[in-house]
C-alpha cells in the first residue's frame, strides 16, 4: 500500500486497521516517542495496535520455544506498548484474507503447526478508548500512513521511524531529519 500521509482529520471517519501511526517529533510521551505503530483494530469502541520499532533485549526462545524457528530477525521480543506488558502478541505474515494488510495476529499459546511464515512477538500493546485516538489525531500527535510489506518484519527496526517518515508526501518527509533533541539543531 502506498503511503498516504493523511492528516488525522481527513481519516477520522475511516477505519484505521492496517494503517501505520507515526509519532510526530514533538510527541514526548516516552511510550510513543519516535514510534511507528501498526493499528490492528479500530472501531467505535477504540483502537489497538503494536509499536513496530522498539526491539528489546529479551529473547522469545525461553518462554515460546515452539515459535523459535519462525521468529523474524532481529530475533527478540519487541515492546508493543504500555498496555499489559506481560502479555505476548504475535503477528505473522498473512497469505490469505485472514489478516489486515498482509499481517494477522497469531495465538502464541498454541503450537505453530504448519505455519511457515515469519512471526514477530510483542510484549504488550497500545490501546485507545472510544474517541481517544481520534482526539490525538486532531491534536496532531500522529501521522496516519499506509503500511508497506516490509514495515512489520523489518530487520532494521530502529531505522523504521525515519524510513516511514521519509516516504511521506510533501513537507511531512522533512521530519525524518528532525533531531532527536531540538536543542542540538
Amino acid at each position: 500500500m502506498a503511503s498516504q500521509g493523511l492528516s488525522g482529520q481527513n481519516r477520522l471517519m475511516m477505519p484505521l486497521a492496517g494503517s501505520l501511526l507515526i509519532a510526530m517529533p514533538d510527541l514526548t510521551d516516552p511510550n510513543f516517542s519516535r514510534t511507528v505503530l501498526l493499528v490492528l483494530e479500530h472501531d467505535a469502541g477504540g483502537a489497538v495496535g503494536v509499536v513496530l520499532n522498539r526491539p528489546s533485549e529479551l529473547s522469545p526462545f525461553d518462554d515460546l520455544p515452539a515459535w523459535a524457528d519462525l521468529v523474524a530477525l532481529p530475533a527478540v521480543v519487541f515492546l508493543g506498548g504500555p498496555v499489559e506488558p506481560d502479555a505476548a502478541v504475535g503477528l505473522a505474515a498473512a497469505d490469505d484474507e485472514s489478516g489486515v494488510n498482509g499481517v494477522r495476529v497469531v495465538d502464541l499459546s498454541s503450537e505453530p503447526g504448519e505455519l511457515a511464515v515469519a512471526v514477530r512477538i510483542f510484549a504488550g500493546y497500545a490501546g485507545w478508548g472510544p474517541q481517544q485516538l481520534e482526539a490525538e489525531l486532531i491534536q496532531g500527535g500522529w501521522i496516519v500512513a499506509g503500511a508497506e510489506p516490509g514495515d512489520v518484519f523489518t530487520d532494521e527496526p530502529r531505522e523504521l521511524w525515519r524510513r516511514v517518515v521519509r516516504r511521506q508526501p510533501g513537507r511531512v518527509s522533512m521530519y525524518a531529519n528532525f533531531p532527536d533533541d531540538p536543542q542540538f539543531n
